[in-house]
């Protein structure tokens, strides 16, 4: 059984999942959209990818404030979480604190020289990669 972990923005949401074994997160995709409030595409490419992969449960990243506190895009992602436990019923959605994950994600392709656009084509993915591992580091046996 597999695991996904989610990056959810504005306008794009980073995906990652785990291999079988629930041991390593690798990216899948980047799910991009027009509107931010426009959902449906986005949730039927997750419906999809926890059919093909027998998803049982996924990690939504709660991007907290630094204090701990939610913020508005911590009020956005909770609403996106009640959207994916209404439509996706069967699934276990989880919620895992994602402070700065994105600039731990974006820094190495910084420091690599690696130029703006092609690093907001990962970036999600990775910051979702950053999610879901420390998700799995958290739960070993």
């Amino acid at each position: 059984m597999r695991i996904i972990g989610l990056d959810y923005g504005s306008k794009t949401v980073g995906v990652a999942m785990s291999d079988p074994s629930g041991f390593l997160a690798s990216p899948v995709e980047t799910i991009k959209r027009e509107e931010e409030v426009n959902l449906k595409q986005t949730v039927r490419r997750i419906r999809t990818l926890c059919e093909e992969n027998e998803v049982r449960t996924i990690v939504l990243g709660l991007p907290k404030n630094m204090n701990g506190s939610l913020g508005a895009r911590a009020e956005k992602t909770l609403a996106f979480q009640k959207r994916l436990q209404r439509d996706l019923y069967q699934i276990e959605i989880l919620l895992w604190d994602e402070r700065l994950t994105t600039r731990q994600a974006e820094q190495p392709m910084i420091e690599a020289g690696m130029d703006r656009k092609k690093r907001k084509e990962v970036v999600d993915q990775l910051a979702a990669v950053l999610i879901l591992q420390s998700y799995l580091d958290a739960h070993q046996n």
